[in-house]
């Protein structure tokens, strides 16, 4: 549960530009509707939460849809995200500590990202990773393409393998499907061992490099220790 000192804001129907820009912490934003660009702009704490309308027609797919616009979390230090449908272009350019959850993102995604979390659980456009030095970045590659879409200047495309990273991943999609009730995560979560495969992480090569020395050194402790 939230800290009994949170703001808790919910607005209904379409949001300008910039909602939630320079948010921080003890505030909590629920979105009923949809955002234009740069939601969450520069934010350094807090929550924003953007999902469609209960009501809307049975038909209508939410990770099929745009919710939030061009640019959301530029600059965000700190904070979480969690959108029920696709964003824009430049989703999380120059994120630098925020947590993010969406269903899809335009082009160049994750663009000079030097640090925090995104979960993309559909396509993604292409130029995804450009300039990205840090963070990490979770991909539902749906269509099996998403390498073709990919930056590999900066960043490699890796399976899901490794303990705590399905730990870290799994535990996003539950607090997606908790805070906006996304059919997308209930689907995965419940065809968790099939859905893993098409699960991607996007990290930089700096860090992977960083990684494969940490692994080759506990194995090397490993072979002594026998």
């Amino acid at each position: 549960g939230l800290p009994k000192d949170t703001i808790d804001l919910t607005f209904r129907g379409s949001a300008g530009q910039s909602f939630g820009t320079f948010l921080c912490s003890g505030i909590k934003l629920t979105l009923i509707g949809e955002g234009n660009d740069y939601v969450g702009k520069g934010m350094a704490g807090g929550e924003i939460i953007v999902r469609p309308p209960s009501e809307i027609s049975g038909d209508f797919e939410a990770a099929r849809n745009s919710i939030v616009g061009n640019t959301c979390l530029y600059g965000a230090t700190n904070g979480r995200l969690f959108v029920n449908g696709r964003a824009g272009e430049r989703f999380c350019v120059r994120n630098s500590g925020s947590t993010a959850v969406c269903e899809g993102v335009g082009d160049h995604g994750c663009e000079y990202m030097t640090n925090g979390l995104a979960v993309i659980l559909g396509l993604t456009g292409k130029n995804f990773g450009a300039g990205m030095s840090g963070g990490t970045a979770y991909v539902y590659d749906i269509d099996g393409k998403f390498q073709s879409r990919l930056n590999t200047e900066m960043v490699v495309a890796l399976p899901v393998k490794r303990e705590q990273d399905k730990a870290e991943l799994k535990a996003q999609i539950e607090l997606h499907l908790e805070k906006t009730d996304s059919p997308r995560a209930k689907d995965i979560l419940e065809n968790w061992e099939a859905t893993l495969p098409k699960l991607i992480r996007v990290i930089a090569k700096e860090k992977y490099d960083l990684e494969l020395a940490e692994q080759q050194h506990e194995d090397a402790d490993g072979v002594m220790a026998n």
